[in-house]
């Protein structure tokens, strides 16, 4: 079967290729922006893209059209499919009919934590010789790869909560029918699509309804908005983080800590991974293997060797002792939890944050009377606020509780930035974009400066 993909270098869709090229179908696609490195990772594959929506990509016609979210009415590609009576569906219905319904589906959701906790359940199913196949938001160190069919009956997949298709507003997720499902954390995001935190937990109740009752959920104990949810409907197991499933911290900074079963002490991970929410995140992991198959001792040794998901705390480089370092955290709990991690391992070392407010939730402004509590544990703020915004960040500036500079290009970011770090400091770039290649930018100019 001939597939063609529309917006085949988001991660998503650019793992549902991935996947259709390895189960045997002629895989093509476009892009909008067709950019490494998910354009060179799928013309490793031998899979052909096209640079734009114009029609002529669909001659000779596929036989299936599978259209990603972020397409929409009005779009050549699409309106030409529309007009053809060509046959199209979504990314995440397509994986359900060629490939989820016939495996044990480890599904994991939640507001922060997905991309993580997938490739660590991943991770921790390869290490055990299950051979898993997965598809993940991310490129997981251990695998090098986004997604892969895999050998076994087990498929683990990053439960998103965006919607599937212009034509298909359902939450992608509600496609999957897992076995396993986790629910990491439930908060308000993705307001361009969501009215309210309400309209969110009826789509997650939407997908508790699909697990099978021998199936089982794991959620952190007692977290209202999670409660909630389950109070309108639950027909499956339950475990929780908090209460069969706790940690006993060893190092403060999450690098070292017991795991705790029904409140025996199970093993002992030590990795490179740092803060709480990492530490809550490789529970939900192994509780989730574990209802796999996995034993206890081989999910705790996985994490032994567990490498992070890229662009989560991942190191970028050093320059005169002052340390770059970059994460997508692009949510006020998501911000606050990084820098708590930071913090824990650096010590009283300052910190300086430079954040990106990129995400459409963030643009629309949603969370600016909370934001500014969310990097109090920086010494210093640096906020870039391009044109086209909503809303002005210099309000958060005001109210911070740290100094806090609201900046319209990234030079002067950059200029500012390496003006003022000096031998010891620990600079955190967070952004879920590119943020104009700020991080090599920003080694270059602290070189500059060291000479």
């Amino acid at each position: 079967m001939h597939v063609h993909i529309l917006g085949i270098c988001g991660s998503f869709m650019g793992g549902i290729a991935a996947i259709a090229k390895a189960l045997g179908h002629k895989v093509t696609g476009s892009d909008k922006n067709v950019y490494p490195p998910m354009s060179t990772q799928l013309e490793a594959l031998g899979i052909t893209l096209t640079q734009g929506y114009d029609e002529s990509q669909f001659d000779p016609a596929p036989d299936m059209v599978i259209i990603g979210n972020a397409m929409s009415r009005g779009n050549p590609a699409v309106e030409y499919v529309l007009n053809r009576n060509l046959p199209y569906t979504s990314g995440p219905q397509w994986l359900l009919d060629n490939l989820l319904k016939d495996r044990w589906v480890i599904g994991i959701s939640g507001t922060h934590g997905k991309t993580t906790t997938s490739s660590m359940v991943a991770w921790i199913l390869e290490f055990a010789g299950l051979k898993p196949g997965y598809l993940i938001g991310g490129v997981p160190e251990n695998f090098g790869v986004s997604a892969r069919v895999g050998e076994s009956p087990f498929f683990v997949i990053e439960a998103d909560e965006y919607d599937s298709a212009f034509f298909d507003k359902r939450s992608k997720f509600v496609h999957y029918r897992p076995k396993t499902l986790v629910i990491n954390n439930l908060e308000f995001d993705h307001a361009d699509i969501f009215a309210d935190l309400g309209a969110i937990q009826t789509q997650f109740h939407h997908l508790i309804r699909m697990v099978p009752e021998n199936g089982l959920i794991l959620t952190p104990n007692q977290t209202p908005s999670i409660e909630d949810t389950l109070k309108r409907g639950c027909w499956s197991s339950r475990q929780s983080l908090g209460k069969e499933w706790t940690s006993q911290t060893i190092n403060p900074d999450g690098s070292e800590f017991n795991v705790l079963h029904e409140g025996k002490v199970v093993g002992k991970v030590e990795w490179s991974l740092l803060g709480q929410h990492n530490v809550d995140n490789a529970l939900m992991a192994i509780a989730a293997a574990h209802h796999a198959g996995v034993t206890l001792s081989d999910a705790i040794s996985a994490l032994g060797s567990f490498k992070n998901v890229k662009r989560r705390m991942e190191l970028k480089g050093k320059v005169n002792d002052i340390t770059v370092y970059d994460d997508f955290a692009h949510h006020p709990t998501a911000i606050a939890t990084t820098l708590e991690g930071l913090r824990k391992k650096v010590g009283q070392a300052r910190i300086i944050a430079v954040l990106e407010p990129r995400s459409n939730t963030m643009k629309m402004g949603v969370h600016k009377d909370t934001l500014a509590k969310s990097w109090q544990l920086a010494d210093e703020i640096f906020l870039y606020e391009p044109e086209g915004m909503n809303w002005s960040l210099k309000a958060s500036a005001q109210h911070s509780p740290k100094p806090a500079y609201c900046l319209n290009h990234v030079e002067q970011i950059v200029e500012h930035v390496a003006n003022i770090a000096r031998p010891g400091d620990h600079i955190l770039i967070m952004s879920n974009g590119g943020f104009e290649n700020i991080h090599s930018r920003l080694l270059a100019q602290l070189a500059v400066h060291a000479e």
